[in-house]
């Protein structure tokens, strides 16, 4: 999603919040072009009906109660990046269904930082990993602070809690070291690919007349190796899911990307930018997969020990269980195994 909504000087004014509550309570939104088009490649949709362009108390109340949410902006040249930004349950609040106020910035050296000005598109996913459940919404900033900044909301909507690996959290000790800059991925990062049961992607819908493209984050789960690697291409299944097509969608429309890999015991952040292209063949090979799409790596970030939080794997969703792996050796014909 993240294309519906106003004007960003609408947002901004002082009737902005009312106007949005007024308008969005009594109306489902509807999906952009982009997405209508990739459920239609995928053989068919969810029908609509879950997004709104407000959140509900139980949404407002998650949100609250997180110790970590999600984040998607873009650079000044349009690129999405992907984010986590942490603090103490509380450090996000809604004063109103159509607004979040969050207490965090990312670090001077994210180079998503600033993608957190006035007026900026901005994607957050809530997920509690303990118990697998997530809450999506986006919207734009309608003002800043040195500590935080406050969401206009333009959609809100759940997902589904497949592929979610259960893992608890502990507060730890943040010890970043130098931002590394990567042209190509070396071999620790595709260790830690390799490696992930989870990632982080953020999306944009394209720019149109009446709305500036909004942002998107969303999470993407399978077993240790589900994630493809070969040189700077990483290949993603995509399973079967709750049919909204907002990733695939946006990717349609602009296929520029952000993704977000995190070492979960060590704190580590792996922030990557590339460009996809979406395979709609589906390959009865790798259990589970409907389809796949192509990451070309252009750009990446490190971080070691950026976070301030460790997780420790409980188990894995029984959706993951059922499915497979791609075959290292064989990623690059599409030849899938396990």
């Amino acid at each position: 999603m993240a294309e519906a909504g106003g004007s960003v000087a609408a947002l901004q004014s002082a009737a902005g919040c009312a106007a949005r509550c007024v308008i969005s309570m009594d109306r489902v939104l509807p999906y952009h072009a982009d997405e209508l088009e990739a459920q239609a490649l995928a053989g068919g949709g969810s029908g609509g009906g879950a997004i709104r362009g407000f959140m509900p108390d139980q949404h407002r109340e998650f949100f609250a109660m997180l110790p970590y949410v999600f984040a998607a902006a873009a650079d000044d040249e349009g690129w999405p990046h992907a984010t986590v930004l942490t603090g103490e349950p509380g450090f996000i609040r809604s004063p109103d269904a159509a607004t979040l106020d969050v207490g965090a910035l990312p670090g001077p050296a994210d180079p998503l930082l600033a993608g957190f000005a006035v007026g900026r598109p901005i994607g957050l996913l809530g997920i509690d990993l303990a118990t697998r459940r997530r809450n999506r919404v986006n919207g734009f900033v309608e003002r800043t602070s040195a500590s935080g900044f406050a969401l206009a909301i333009n959609q809100s909507f759940g997902n589904c809690p497949k592929y979610i690996q259960v893992r608890s959290v502990r507060r730890g000790l943040a010890q970043p070291g130098k931002v590394e800059e990567l042209a190509v991925l070396d071999a620790d990062a595709r260790a830690l690919i390799a490696a992930s049961d989870t990632f982080f992607v953020a999306s944009r819908s394209r720019d149109v007349a009446e709305a500036p493209g909004g942002l998107d984050v969303s999470h993407r789960g399978g077993r240790p190796g589900f994630v493809g690697v070969e040189g700077d291409v990483l290949t993603v299944p995509d399973f079967s899911g709750n049919r909204y097509y907002n990733t695939l969608g946006n990717l349609l429309g602009d296929p520029r990307a952000g993704l977000l890999f995190i070492d979960f015991e060590r704190g580590d952040m792996l922030q990557l930018q590339g460009t996809v292209e979406i395979d709609w063949t589906a390959n009865p090979a790798l259990r589970g997969a409907e389809r796949s799409w192509r990451f070309q790596v252009r750009r990446g970030w490190r971080r070691r020990g950026a976070l301030g939080l460790r997780w420790r794997l409980v188990e894995a969703s029984p959706f993951t269980l059922a499915t497979g792996l791609w075959d290292a050796d064989t990623v690059s014909g599409s030849t899938l195994a396990r």
